[in-house]
């Protein structure tokens, strides 16, 4: 019978395996090793500690050999892998990464994998780990809008101060018109969705009119008041307020909050908020359309209802917005706004430098 070696310990040795063995913010990996040490010093055989940690002899008489031939160090450090040595270097990787980032093909608006394999004499493979590795996605692009406004600040932290510290005894309504939204029909029937096959629709499409949603959504429990019209003027801007101050609690105050958009600062419409003072309008900074609530409600209606549905009429079209509106408002839920004013500003302040920067450069 085939005896391992021996392991002693001294008392300073045992001590700190003892420390790895048990510690909490020891590798489990190093913690097992320690493990096989004190268990081979107790003088177990490599077999008998594999059956007692669970693992196969050939590994607990490795680690008995690290530790005898090169001590704790021995546990802590694993020996270098054998593998095909590195053939993209760090001086190449940081190439790809510039060049990404800072230049584009002399054909096409931003690299592909292909292009930038060619380019560098590197693989498809290589190009794609190392995007990977860097976050570097040149295929998509995001657009952004900063505002312009000179009171951006001020108007910024008067609305979100309305969403974190709504004023009470009242009701904050975040409010806009959906204009244009068009009864789309398809020239041939659709196909419906099969096994194995998406829904099926013609590319091109029959306009049969459009009509204009006019929503207040209530911050706070997320129910939406709402009306469709035909045109946006200030006089239908005038019959939603109408609606509004109809369905809402008379003892109510009301806060709507609305974009700069002509039909909302009309003189007439500014006459009937002067004979309704319960009505306080809080303007959204120009170019921030993002800073009103209702735009979310607005991208689940379209995304939900309206986007792949077909209306033969305007009518069709009007139905099926007021039964989603329906079923929304049986079954509410209001969105939760969590960013801060002083965070956005942050945010956009670094934009700020970021476009300021690249202009003078």
């Amino acid at each position: 019978m085939r005896v391992a070696r021996p392991v002693r310990l001294t008392p300073e040795q045992q001590k700190q395996l003892q420390a790895a063995a048990e510690g909490r913010r020891v590798s489990v990996r190093l913690a097992e090793r320690a493990r096989i040490v004190l268990m081979a010093a107790q003088g177990l055989q490599d077999k008998q500690i594999g059956a007692g940690l669970g693992i196969d002899r050939i590994t607990a008489a490795h680690w008995r050999s690290r530790y005898l031939e090169q001590g704790y160090d021995g546990l802590v450090k694993d020996a270098p892998r054998s593998g095909r040595p590195r053939t993209v270097t760090a001086l190449k990787v940081k190439q790809i990464v510039q060049r990404t980032t800072g230049s584009k093909p002399a054909n096409a608006t931003q690299w592909s994998t292909r292009s930038m394999a060619a380019a560098e004499g590197v693989s498809e493979k290589t190009v794609r780990r190392i995007w990977k590795r860097h976050g570097l996605k040149p295929h998509l692009m995001r657009g952004f809008k900063l505002s312009n406004d000179k009171q951006f600040a001020l108007k910024l932290e008067d609305v979100v101060g309305l969403y974190l510290n709504p004023p009470e005894h009242a009701l904050v309504l975040s409010c806009d018109e959906k204009s244009q939204i068009q009864a789309l029909d398809r020239t041939q029937p659709l196909l419906p969705l099969a096994e194995n096959l998406p829904e099926t629709r013609t590319h091109d499409y029959v306009r049969n009119g459009t009509t204009t949603l006019f929503a207040a959504l209530n911050t706070l429990d997320g129910t939406v008041i709402h009306s469709c019209m035909p045109r946006h003027r200030h006089q239908e801007w005038i019959k939603f307020l109408k609606l509004i101050d109809e369905q809402t609690p008379p003892g109510k105050q009301l806060h709507l909050i609305v974009d700069n958009y002509a039909t909302h600062k009309h003189p007439k419409v500014k006459a009937w908020l002067k004979r309704h003072p319960r009505f306080h309008m809080h303007f959204t900074p120009t170019s921030s359309s993002w800073l009103n609530m209702v735009e979310r409600f607005f991208r689940d209606l379209t995304v939900n209802r309206i986007r792949r549905g077909t209306f033969g009429s305007v009518g069709e079209l009007i139905q099926a917005i007021q039964q989603y509106l329906q079923a929304s408002n049986q079954n509410p839920k209001p969105f939760v706004w969590t960013a801060k004013a002083k965070d956005i500003l942050a945010k956009v302040s670094r934009a700020r430098r970021r476009l300021d920067k690249l202009a003078s450069e």
